[in-house]
C-alpha cells in the first residue's frame, strides 16, 4: 500500500511539473527526490538516487518490481556483483565514499562501505549510515550476500504555478527539462516512456 501511495505522489508531482514551463517563468517551488530501497537480511535502508541516466533507468526498472542480486565483498571496501541487466554508463573518475552506490562496467552494482578511486557511474548514496554501520549492514567481508533493490519514491511539492508558453516540453525523472540527447525515463504530455 505504501509503495502505491508513493507512486501516486510521484506521478502527481511529475504531472504538476510538466504543466510548468521554463525555470524562469514557472515559479515552481518543488523538490522531487527519487529513492530506492536496499534490503539485506530483512533490514531496509533508503538510497537517494543520483541525477544520472543509469539511475533513471534503474528507477524505471524498479517500478516493475524489486530486483534481487547476489553480491560479494571485494577488497575490504565494497560489495559488488552482476545486476543481470545493463544500464547506460556515464563513467567519470571519482573516489567512491562509504554509502555510494555505483554502476561498474555497465551491468555491475557496487555498494561501498569504504573508499576507492576508479572510473564509475553514480547510481546513488545510502542515506544516513556511518562507515561502521554501512560495513555491518552490507555484510562487509562476506560472500553470497542477497541484496534486494526496490522502488521508494518520495515527493514534496509546496507550490506550483503553471506556465503554458512552453507546452510540449519533455522532462527527466528528476523534474529537469530533458535534452534531445537524454535517454531513459522521459515524461512528455502527461505520458512516461523510456527513450533508448
Amino acid at each position: 500500500m505504501r509503495t502505491i501511495i508513493n507512486r501516486l505522489m510521484a506521478t502527481a508531482a511529475l504531472m504538476a511539473m510538466m504543466a510548468c514551463g521554463s525555470d524562469d517563468a514557472a515559479e515552481v517551488i518543488a523538490q522531487t527526490t527519487t529513492k530506492m530501497n536496499i534490503t539485506i537480511d530483512g533490514v531496509t535502508q533508503s538510497v537517494t538516487l543520483a541525477d544520472t541516466q543509469a539511475a533513471q533507468e534503474l528507477a524505471a526498472r524498479l517500478q516493475d518490481g524489486p530486483v534481487t542480486v547476489t553480491l560479494n565483498d571485494n577488497g575490504g571496501f565494497e560489495i559488488w556483483g552482476a545486476l543481470g541487466f545493463s544500464l547506460t554508463s556515464s563513467n567519470q573518475q571519482i573516489t567512491a565514499q562509504p554509502g555510494d552506490v555505483i554502476l561498474y562496467g555497465g551491468s555491475n552494482i557496487c555498494i561501498f562501505y569504504g573508499s576507492n578511486s576508479y572510473s564509475y557511474t553514480r547510481l546513488g548514496k545510502i542515506d544516513g549510515l556511518s562507515a561502521d554501520e554501512l560495513r555491518t549492514f552490507l555484510k562487509g567481508g562476506q560472500r553470497n550476500i542477497s541484496v534486494t533493490l526496490s522502488s521508494a519514491s518520495s515527493t514534496g511539492i509546496s507550490q506550483t504555478k503553471a506556465d503554458t508558453r512552453n507546452g510540449g516540453q519533455a522532462y527527466r525523472l528528476s523534474g529537469q527539462l530533458a535534452k534531445s540527447t537524454d535517454r531513459g525515463f522521459i515524461i512528455k504530455d502527461g505520458k512516461k516512456f523510456i527513450k533508448k
